[in-house]
């Protein structure tokens, strides 16, 4: 089992940076950042693009990347260059989560984007596909969302390309499936996060079994001993902290005190 935090980039720019230090001084193995460009209420996000850039001159171990990014508001083309770019930033240490992203309205609808959840899932089946081709190398590509004829240098550190992980909300198949031609998973819940039970059975949805080196990214629910999730099925563990809560920043420095693991 590896572990990891999951960070709201909802604070101040130098608070986040040193944030992810301290995760990686206290043994954490993963610091991933949410990607919204709008949330609820008069909560200011942070790009954590250039946030990741950041971080990964701050620190030397950790893995790096996005939990999740909505693929279906920004360009493949971008994504593959500022993932090549963090990949070399960090020296190999880069990670791409994706998914559908929320919430509609705030982060889509509001800003001039596709909102229907079914057109934002074939968009990023279709995104994902390019940013691949993008990565390994030249690429002639015509889809029904994006047509491009290019090769973007440099190539990434990781050969053929960094882990791409795709979330999804319990117990929707559809991810699953998704998640299965990719590298990983990253199962989320509404209104709360899978329980150990939840993941073990959502993992079996589809009959199919685990291949070697495929993740799945749990997030822990406090509590809850990590030894439960390792049995499920999970191969990370991460912690976070919602800014729906008034002590959101409090939970994270508690969660980073207390350290990987802990329930």
């Amino acid at each position: 089992m590896r572990y990891a935090v999951s960070l709201p980039p909802f604070t101040d720019a130098a608070r986040v940076v040193a944030w992810a230090r301290e995760a990686e001084a206290a043994g954490f193995d993963g610091v991933f950042l949410w990607d919204h460009v709008q949330w609820r209420g008069r909560v200011a996000p942070l790009d954590p693009w250039v946030m990741l850039g950041a971080v990964a001159l701050a620190t030397t171990r950790v893995r790096l990347g996005t939990l999740v990014t909505p693929l279906s508001r920004r360009r493949p083309v971008v994504v593959a260059k500022q993932l090549a770019t963090l990949d070399h930033l960090s020296d190999g240490r880069a990670v791409l989560g994706v998914g559908l992203g929320a919430p509609a309205d705030r982060d889509f609808s509001d800003l001039g984007e596709e909102a229907d959840a079914r057109v934002r899932a074939a968009m990023l089946d279709e995104g994902l596909e390019l940013i691949d081709s993008l990565l390994r190398g030249p690429t002639s590509f015509a889809g029904k969302h994006h047509r491009v004829e290019a090769d973007l240098l440099p190539r990434p550190v990781q050969r053929p390309r960094p882990p791409v992980w795709v979330g999804g909300v319990v117990p929707n198949r559809r991810p699953l499936e998704r998640a299965r031609r990719w590298d990983g998973v990253v199962p989320v819940g509404s209104p709360h996060d899978p329980t150990p039970d939840e993941l073990a059975r959502y993992l079996a949805l589809d009959g199919e079994q685990p291949r070697e080196g495929w993740d799945v990214v749990a997030h822990h629910r406090r509590g809850v001993p990590a030894q439960e999730y390792a049995d499920a099925g999970a191969t990370w563990l991460v912690g976070s902290a919602s800014p729906a809560s008034a002590g959101w920043e409090d939970e994270i420095e508690d969660l980073l005190r207390r350290g990987p693991g802990a329930a």
